[in-house]
């Protein structure tokens, strides 16, 4: 069930101002009564076509087809759960959220977390604070300096510095009224020889590890002198804080990522303040060489279903070995996955201090597939200088080469890169070739047409052979990650869980709904089954034998549960699926030069358009 009660989530809703939410986005104009147009901050456009109605609370881009109501928006635009859109606008707006009867178990484990947060929060505020106005803390702020970051990006971070002494953070928390177990078990306190508490950081310059809404749940701390051990030290996993987790800056980085549709992943805290500074505002820090799989998961999600994660981490073997790993990952979970090649011995925030920061968009606009930076790492550190050392390359590509799609750019790409560095036909990259340390050495000539280039060509030509016959049809597959086919699962979805929710209109609509509104087979079966009675207890009547139409149907319920919507949502929704629908007639009319059939979507789609204007509020 949802963890706050529907009255609060409605009370919370009603309070936001969604011209402030909105405007914060997109330049909002007047157009009407309780109307505004803008263009639309979900897709590329010159010509406004996204409106808001300050009265039902809504949003509809006309040319996209994106809608929802404030939650729905802070989850597009900042990457966040339903549970964190809510609770940010809820204190963004001062409404108080009541929650659902709690177990009293969980409720003293969550006042337990709220009590130590409490407390690493001030305990952030207080480094930052130190850093800037105490002289002891001058030698690093001359680090920073030199490292060319800038007093505007280091408060945006609340970098800050712990004092040498041991003992001034416990001593404020004490007073404060915070016990030593408090203290402790936050992280900000550790207790030594014969269990005294002391500071558990000093000296250092500290780095605040904050969850995706900005709430600091622990600490990065760098060594300043020679002869400080660890050279950087984390706060220890507790209650709080968990390393495999934590993205460093997420929480300043989500929104431009979510917006991008693109997030880049590097390995320093300093990397992370460097490429902010420079403008690309989508850039997390993975808490040094190694990506477990919760942080790749948290990569993705602030990027969405059809977003690309890009790994900047350093090109030294450690930095590759960790990208390998990520990607075995990423093919696992169907996440898009893209390399940054970096200078060796460069990080990123080396880039862009010697040649600013365009070096690194070009580095980012490069960025190459796994199975291609791996195929380029091969090559790069094999002996190609000899049969056998050539022959090993071989040996080692292949099987990367086998990996990619067939019949992709990709693939053709890096065959040809791999026939060219080795001086062999593409028949021999993409099959189980000949080994070349048999082979005489192919003489390289410098005339065009001369025999040797000839006898080259003829032979990669005869080996080649059938790979080079026109490849056949193979006919309709899955659709690649990215395309439209998302945003439409994605409403359709959303559309039958607002049906759920709101069963007394969720029912009218509904039954409007018919095969052509669903694109995505797994909703249509939803559809089908909640039509068939089932709306107001959905998980019953599913077919014993049928556990992916169950599952499917669980999907519904839970966003169902987790998302609550209005009857104005249902509508929006329906109308969204409608346009949708005739716009696909639409293009099969047009490939059929049925006129007579486009007339007919034409009146229909006005129909349509005319009605979302009055649910946005527009006179006509």
């Amino acid at each position: 069930m949802s963890l706050y009660t529907k009255d609060s989530v409605e009370a919370a809703k009603e309070a936001v101002d969604m011209v402030e939410l909105v405007g914060a986005r997109t330049d909002l104009r007047p157009a009407g009564q309780g109307r505004f147009k803008g263009l639309c901050p979900f897709h590329e456009e010159r010509t406004p076509s996204f409106s808001v109605n300050t009265d039902l609370k809504l949003y509809h881009c006309f040319g996209c087809g994106e809608s929802g109501d404030a939650i729905r928006f802070l989850q597009e635009t900042e990457a966040l759960d339903f549970k964190a859109a809510i609770e940010m606008l809820a204190e963004r707006y001062g409404v108080e959220l009541k929650r659902e009867e709690e177990d009293p178990r969980a409720e003293e484990r969550r006042r337990r977390r709220e009590r130590l947060m409490k407390l690493v929060e001030r305990t952030a505020t207080y480094y930052s604070r130190f850093l800037w106005d105490a002289g002891e803390a001058g030698e690093a702020r001359a680090y920073l300096e030199g490292r060319g970051l800038g007093e505007e990006v280091l408060r945006a971070f609340r970098v800050g510095y712990a004092p040498g002494s041991g003992g001034v953070v416990v001593a404020a928390a004490r007073r404060d009224g915070f016990d030593d177990d408090d203290i402790v078990a936050s992280g900000v306190g550790a207790a030594g020889q014969g269990g005294v508490v002391r500071d558990r950081f000093r000296g250092r310059i500290m780095f605040p590890l904050a969850d995706a809404r900005g709430r600091v749940l622990g600490f990065g701390a760098r060594a300043l002198r020679d002869g400080q051990q660890p050279k950087y030290l984390n706060t220890s996993e507790n209650d709080l804080y968990h390393k495999r987790r934590q993205l460093f800056g997420i929480d300043q980085a989500r929104a431009a990522a979510a917006k991008a549709r693109r997030i880049v992943a590097v390995e320093g805290y300093t990397d992370v303040l460097a490429l902010s500074q420079a403008g690309v505002a989508e850039s997390v820090g993975v808490m040094g060489v190694a990506l477990p799989s919760e942080q790749l998961e948290g990569l993705s999600q602030a990027v969405g279903k059809d977003g690309t994660v890009y790994l900047a981490l350093d090109a030294d073997r450690a930095g590759v070995q960790a990208m390998l790993r990520a990607a075995q990952t990423a093919r696992e979970r169907e996440i898009e996955l893209r390399v940054v090649s970096l200078p060796e011995g460069h990080d990123p925030a080396d880039l862009v201090a010697a040649e600013g920061s365009d070096a690194f968009r070009a580095l980012l606009h490069g960025a190459l597939s796994v199975p291609e930076f791996q195929v380029r790492r091969v090559l790069a550190d094999a002996d190609l200088g000899t049969p056998r050392g050539r022959d090993r390359a071989l040996e080692e590509v292949r099987p990367l080469v086998a990996a990619l799609p067939e019949r992709s750019a990709e693939r053709d790409s890096v065959v040809a890169l791999v026939a060219d560095r080795l001086d062999v036909p593409a028949a021999y990259v993409t099959a189980a070739g000949r080994p070349l340390a048999g082979r005489a050495p192919v003489e390289r000539s410098p005339r065009a047409g001369g025999a040797a280039a000839g006898g080259v060509a003829a032979n990669r030509q005869e080996a080649e052979g059938e790979s080079s016959r026109p490849a056949e049809d193979p006919g309709p597959g899955p659709p690649a990650r990215g395309t439209p086919i998302d945003a439409a699962y994605r409403a359709e979805r959303a559309f039958l869980a607002m049906c759920v929710s709101r069963p007394e209109s969720g029912r009218r609509y509904l039954e409007r709904a018919v095969d052509e509104h669903i694109s995505s087979e797994p909703m249509r079966r939803v559809r089908a089954h909640l039509a068939a009675g089932h709306l107001d207890q959905p998980m019953t009547g599913l077919p014993a034998d049928d556990p992916e139409l169950a599952a499917h149907v669980s999907e519904v319920v839970t966003l169902a549960e987790e998302e609550p919507s209005d009857e104005a949502m249902v509508r929006l929704g329906f109308l969204a699926l409608e346009l949708r629908r005739i716009q696909r007639d639409l293009r099969a009319a047009r490939q059929d030069e049925d006129y007579s059939r486009q007339r007919d979507l034409w009146a229909m789609r006005d129909t349509v358009r005319q009605e979302l204007n009055e649910v946005m509020g527009a006179a006509g």
